[in-house]
C-alpha cells in the first residue's frame, strides 16, 4: 500500500474515533455546579484536549494497526466481506 493511502485510511479512523473518545471522561458544568453565565450547562467544565488527541490517536493505532495485519499478512479485504442486497441474488 502507499504511505499516502495508507495516511488516509488512518486519518480517517482516527477522525471517527475522535467522536466516539469525546464524550468519554467528560465532566459538564451543570454536574459540577458551576454554570459560567453566557455559556450552556452542557459545556464542559475542563476541556482536556491532550488527553482527548492522545487517546484518540492511540485507539485508533490500534485499529489501523489491526486492519493492516489484517490486509497483509491474512490477505482479507473489504471484496471478502459478504454483500447482502435485497432483491438481488447472489452469484456463483
Amino acid at each position: 500500500m502507499a504511505i499516502l493511502s495508507g495516511l488516509a485510511v488512518y486519518f480517517v479512523i482516527w477522525w471517527l474515533v475522535l467522536f466516539a473518545v469525546l464524550p468519554i471522561g467528560l465532566r459538564t458544568q451543570d454536574e459540577d455546579q458551576n454554570v459560567v453565565p453566557g455559556t450552556v450547562a452542557s459545556a464542559p467544565t475542563r476541556f482536556r484536549a491532550a488527553r482527548i488527541f492522545l487517546t484518540t490517536s492511540i485507539v485508533s493505532a490500534m485499529i489501523y494497526g489491526a486492519w493492516y495485519v489484517a490486509g497483509t499478512y491474512f490477505d482479507i479485504s473489504f471484496n471478502d466481506l459478504p454483500v447482502i442486497m435485497p432483491g438481488v441474488e447472489p452469484q456463483g
